[in-house]
């Protein structure tokens, strides 16, 4: 029998090579109790209402019944359970995980593909520890904002509330910002997708995302955001210059920074493969220290969902050049460490909901 402050783990993939691997690695992880495991979708949700799982490792391609659709039954039967994809490194695996992260999967690891068998666990067991631990800290916090009343409405998503109002920290600036720079992690895909559509085509800045992602996958994601978005919305390219009404997405895998063009006299997009900063890679800090840099107190920084503490050193950086700071708050955040450090140590000027974040950043546009 699991131990009661255990999370009640069940194991999804059609190989049985990868639901031995996922077992024994997720045996060694803390506070986990592998309960059972599913060699198919239809398997799975039998077992979901079986064993009442708190979380699913779930892999997207398998034979009839996907995990696309998993996920989407989930939705409609067991809301209550916490998913985590493990995908593929190809695009097609890419534009699925995607998905799956609109449809309340909480994050997703990309199995790996090092050189040995020994090399491949330790990657997934570091990339699973984290995950699985960010998703305790956030189901627990769920459950404390929620009066302890259960878990959230929708795996990974926050749940359906009245959102709270934005809150002014600091008096508002009268500088206009010539450039927005958010940093996002944990939660992040579900909460751009939201977000991005909003901003209007003309908005007369650029927009710089660092979303903590590998490679492919932020390809596939620029592209989706593209094309439900006004404005447009590429993955960033080594050496593009910088123009406004344009979102620039850091590469998968690659840092991106804004540096300056001296024979033009203009700024353009750096994409380096220089070390991780904070384990990240791509990594806001990385990003918020080149804005700081080229674009003083005319800047927005923003921080939104996000596990670990990347962006606050670069978020430092900007508020002593007087830039305005923005967080996403805690209610609204699938995981809240990455805002929640800059809040506390008071270099935030505006803590505001999802919903909110838009139209805080366009009042230190216009």
């Amino acid at each position: 029998m699991a131990h009661p402050t255990r999370l009640k783990v069940l194991v999804v993939d059609d190989s049985s090579v990868y639901r031995k691997i996922m077992q024994e690695i997720l045996g060694e992880v803390g506070r986990v109790h592998v309960i059972g495991v599913a060699p198919s979708g239809s398997v799975a949700l039998s077992k979901v209402a079986l064993l009442k799982p708190d979380l699913l490792t779930l892999d997207i391609e398998m034979p009839g019944m996907n995990g696309l659709q998993v996920l989407e039954k989930l939705r409609e039967t067991a809301p209550e359970v916490g998913v985590i994809v493990v995908s593929t490194h190809t695009t097609e695996g890419a534009e699925f995980t995607l998905r799956a992260l609109e449809l309340g999967a909480f994050d997703f690891v990309a199995k790996p593909s090092q050189r040995t068998m020994e090399d491949n666990k330790k990657v997934l067991k570091s990339a699973l520890t984290s995950i699985i631990e960010a998703y305790d800290r956030a189901r627990k916090v769920r459950q404390l904002l929620r009066g302890g009343r259960g878990a959230r409405a929708t795996p990974g998503v926050a749940a359906e509330r009245t959102a709270p109002a934005s809150r002014q920290v600091r008096p508002r600036r009268a500088v206009k910002s010539l450039a927005v720079a958010i940093g996002i992690s944990t939660g992040g895909p579900a909460a751009l997708t939201r977000i991005i559509p909003q901003f209007p085509a003309d908005i007369g800045v650029p927009i710089f995302i660092v979303q903590h992602m590998p490679a492919v996958f932020t390809h596939a994601f620029a592209q989706k955001l593209n094309a439900i978005s006004a404005i447009a919305v590429v993955e960033a390219i080594d050496g593009e210059p910088v123009v406004a009404n344009k979102v620039y997405l850091a590469p998968g895998g690659k840092h991106m920074r804004v540096s300056l063009d001296r024979q033009r006299g203009t700024r353009i997009i750096r994409i380096s493969d220089d070390p991780p900063i904070n384990n990240c890679k791509p990594s806001a800090d990385y990003l918020f220290g080149s804005i700081a840099q080229h674009y003083g107190g005319n800047a927005t920084g923003v921080i939104m969902t996000g596990m670990g503490w990347d962006g606050t050193e670069g978020l430092k950086l900007m508020k002593a050049k007087g830039a305005s700071i923005i967080a996403q708050d805690e209610v609204t955040s699938v995981v809240y460490s990455m805002p929640k450090r800059p809040v506390e140590i008071g270099i935030v000027d505006v803590i505001a909901p999802l919903e909110s974040l838009v139209a805080e950043i366009c009042l230190t546009i216009r």
